[in-house]
C-alpha cells in the first residue's frame, strides 16, 4: 500500500515532499500559487542537477518564492542512521524515514560505472527463504520522494554521477508500481538525474500483475525475475509467492513481456546446496530460459543468521554454469559484493548493528 498522503503537518503547517512531484505536477502545483511554469524547471534543476540541501541555495529564484518553498515543502525525505564500508569498497547506507522506519541502500562502485541498489518498500511481504528482507514485517510502500532520495544520497556519497540503478533492495518493486515508475520517469528525464532507462533494472520475485503492467509502458527498462527453483513444489517452499503465481504463469507473463518490449528477461537463480543445484535442475532451468529467449544470472547464496540454508560451493556453481552453457543458455555468475557488511544480495533488512 502507498501511504495515504505524502504531506506532513509541522506546527499546523502542511508540508509536502517536493520530490514527490514530477515536473508537470510541480508546474501545476506552483501555478496554483501564482508562480510561472518556468520556475518549476529551475527548481528541478536545483533538486536533481545541483542537489542542493536548502531552498536558499537556489540563487536564481526570487526571495519571496524561496520563502514560500521553505514554508510549504520539504527538501529531504530521509536522513542517515548508519554507514557501513565493505573491504571491496561497497557502501551500505541505513537510512531513516520521517516516520521512524528504516531502509537500506547500497552503492557498488566499479572503475567504469557507479551502481546503486534501491529499496522500494519498508520490509517485504513475500518472505522468500533466501532473502533477509522478508524477516522484517511489511510496513508500507516507499513514496517516489523516498526512492529518489536514496539515489541522490548515494550520488553525493559517491562523489560522482550514478550510472546504473538496480531495484534489488528491500521490497517487491512491482507491487509498488506507481511510485517506482514515477521515480523512474524523473530519474530518466533530461530535467532530472538523466539516467538512461536501459541502465535501470527492476527485479521481481514474480509479481505477475506488475510484469503485465511494465510490459505496457514505453520505458526500455531491464527486467530480472527471481526464479530460484524449477519445480512448483520447491519454489512453493522457497518463494511463497509461487502459490499464487506458479512457474507456468510466470513464464507466460515473461514471454508476453519479451514479445511486447523485445527486451531480454534475466532469470536470477540463487544456488542452494542440495536444494536446486543438481543436473536435473540445470536441465529444467535451461528449458525455461530457452522458452523465454532469456539469460541466466547465477547468484551465490549470501548467508544471514536466520536463513537456514547453505550456499553451493564455488566449484559446483561452475559445474552448474557449464551444464547450462552445454544447453546453449547464456549464463553468468554474479560477483557478490558487500557480503562482509551484510550488503550483498538477500542480506538487506533495514536495521542497525549489522
Amino acid at each position: 500500500m502507498v501511504p495515504k498522503s505524502t504531506t506532513l503537518c509541522y506546527n499546523s503547517i502542511m508540508i509536502s515532499e517536493i520530490k514527490d512531484f514530477n515536473l508537470e505536477e510541480l508546474k501545476k502545483e506552483l501555478a496554483r500559487r501564482g508562480i510561472p511554469e518556468f520556475r518549476a524547471s529551475q527548481v528541478f534543476h536545483w533538486l536533481y542537477k545541483q542537489q542542493v540541501a536548502s531552498f536558499w541555495e537556489m540563487n536564481n529564484l526570487p526571495r519571496d518564492m524561496i520563502k514560500l518553498l521553505e514554508e510549504n515543502y520539504s527538501l529531504s525525505a530521509v536522513t542517515t542512521a548508519q554507514e557501513f564500508i565493505s573491504k571491496d569498497d561497497s557502501r551500505k547506507y541505513l537510512l531513516k524515514l520521517k516516520d521512524g522506519n528504516q531502509i537500506e541502500t547500497v552503492l557498488i562502485p566499479n572503475p567504469d560505472r557507479q551502481t546503486v541498489c534501491l529499496s522500494t518498500q519498508v520490509g517485504c511481504k513475500f518472505c522468500c527463504r533466501m532473502c533477509a528482507s522478508g524477516l522484517k514485517k511489511f510496513v508500507r510502500n516507499l513514496t517516489a520522494a523516498e526512492i529518489l532520495e536514496q539515489l541522490l544520497y548515494a550520488q553525493k556519497k559517491a562523489g560522482s554521477r550514478i550510472t546504473n540503478i538496480v531495484f534489488m533492495g528491500m521490497g517487491e518493486p512491482l507491487e509498488n508500481f506507481d511510485q517506482v515508475i514515477k521515480a523512474i520517469r524523473v530519474i530518466n528525464s533530461s530535467e532530472g538525474p538523466e539516467i538512461a532507462a536501459r541502465k535501470i533494472t527492476i527485479s521481481t520475485a514474480g509479481f505477475i500483475p506488475g510484469i503485465k503492467k511494465i510490459a505496457e509502458i514505453e520505458l526500455q527498462l531491464n527486467l530480472s525475475v527471481s526464479l530460484h527453483a524449477t519445480t512448483d513444489e520447491l519454489r512453493n517452499e522457497l518463494m511463497p509467492i509461487n502459490k499464487t503465481y506458479p512457474i507456468r504463469d510466470l513464464v507466460a507473463a515473461c514471454q508476453n513481456y519479451f514479445q511486447k518490449t523485445k527486451r531480454i528477461v534475466t532469470i536470477e537463480y540463487v544456488l542452494l546446496k542440495g536444494k536446486n543445484d543438481a543436473v536435473d535442475d540445470a536441465r529444467r532451468l535451461a528449458g525455461i530460459v530457452k522458452a523465454l529467449k532469456g539469460k541466466v544470472n547465477l547468484i551465490p547464496f549470501n548467508p544471514y543468521t536466520e536463513l537456514k540454508l547453505e550456499p553451493t560451493a564455488r566449484e559446483d556453481m561452475e559445474r552448474f554454469k557449464y551444464w547450462l552453457e552445454r544447453d546453449q543458455v547464456p549464463v553468468t555468475i554474479r560477483d557478490s559484493r558487500g557480503s562482509d557488511i551484510m550488503a550483498a544480495c538477500g542480506q538487506l533488512l533495514g536495521k542497525a548493528g549489522q
